[in-house]
């Protein structure tokens, strides 16, 4: 990261170079010197900005799911939209929560491994409070779940994970299922301490009550699906499966559609003055043989070729041969 120098040190640094206690030599000499990096194994980047990006795409769109349905089921206002996204080790995140929370373990098939919905302590009781009839207001101290508290929990946050399934259909269908509920994040090791998983951090807000939803993903989880995370494959890869139902309307609306069909005899040319001269009997020049066949033309396309005849007294043509695609350039010299 690049450090920007405030005015004051400008100012300091320009008083130093024309008072002569600074050369200006020396500081391009400084310049040219190769740079130290410094690095932290114990907080590998695995994740590019570009991926970071695209997570944050897919779980905008996880908030705005999450909160229609929050709202449909505690009947109240909640609010709910992504604060950050990050790379972190496991350890530093089992770290950073408190010491009694949600933690809502879960598996989302095709992808191996566990992955976890953190729901900070004020925003879980303040559903269930809400959910059985209170104003969603969480207690001031909260020791352990009863057995009811437990149940309503695991019913309600089962419910996000389909709209979950719905933000990551543009990537890849899952399928997520609920592990188990705990409540001690000392007991809850998914991954090694030194993995380094994507944490997305969800800002709540139900009626009063403020807290955070946080999604923990490791990345070994992820790792078989990284290229579906480039804007490469997110803007163009992608492509829309049409359902079988539209498929059959859309051929069926196209059969019932009509052309005009053409059959040609052939062309002739002929002067204003000999067209104003024609009169019964008088006979006009192709510029084909009779023997040659006719171009059946389906709306300015040439598609076939046929021979004149009748049927019961009416006119008729009857296809002798099918153009292919690249042959019509033969017929039409």
């Amino acid at each position: 990261m690049v450090d920007v120098l405030s005015q004051n040190e400008i100012d300091a640094l320009l008083a130093a170079l024309s008072s002569g206690e600074m050369d200006a030599d020396e500081l391009k000499k400084e310049e040219v010197t190769k740079k130290v990096r410094i690095y932290d194994f114990k907080r590998a980047v695995r994740f590019s900005k570009d991926h970071i990006r695209s997570l944050t795409r897919i779980h905008e769109n996880f908030a705005r799911y999450l909160t229609t349905y929050f709202s449909a089921q505690l009947r109240t206002f909640v609010q709910i939209s992504v604060v950050q996204v990050e790379q972190l080790p496991y350890d530093e995140f089992i770290r950073s929560i408190p010491k009694m929370t949600i933690l809502n373990i879960f598996e989302a098939e095709p992808l191996e491994g566990r992955m976890v919905l953190e729901v900070h302590p004020n925003v879980a009781y303040a559903m269930v409070d809400r959910l059985l009839g209170g104003q969603g207001i969480a207690p001031a101290k909260i020791n352990s779940l009863t057995e009811i508290e437990t149940i309503v929990m695991e019913r309600i946050f089962r419910g996000t994970f389909e709209s979950l399934q719905e933000a990551w259909k543009t990537v890849i269908d899952l399928s997520p299922r609920l592990d188990s509920l705990e409540t001690n994040p000392q007991f809850m090791q998914i991954v090694s301490p030194n993995e380094t998983i994507a944490l997305i951090s969800l800002s709540t807000k139900i009626g009063d009550t403020t807290g955070m939803i946080n999604l923990c993903i490791p990345h070994v989880v992820l790792e078989p699906i990284m290229p579906h995370l480039s804007a490469h494959h997110w803007f163009v890869s992608q492509k829309k499966e049409r359902i079988q139902e539209e498929v059959e309307m859309l051929e069926h609306r196209v059969s019932r559609a009509k052309l005009p069909i053409v059959a040609e005899l052939g062309e002739s040319s002929l002067t204003i003055q000999e067209f104003l001269g024609l009169s019964v009997g008088d006979v006009i020049s192709l510029n084909k043989p009779i023997n040659d066949g006719l171009q059946i033309k389906v709306g300015e396309k040439l598609k076939f070729i046929g021979s004149a005849g009748s049927v019961k007294d009416r006119l008729a043509v009857q296809v002798d041969q099918v153009v292919s695609e690249g042959a019509e350039e033969e017929y039409d010299e």
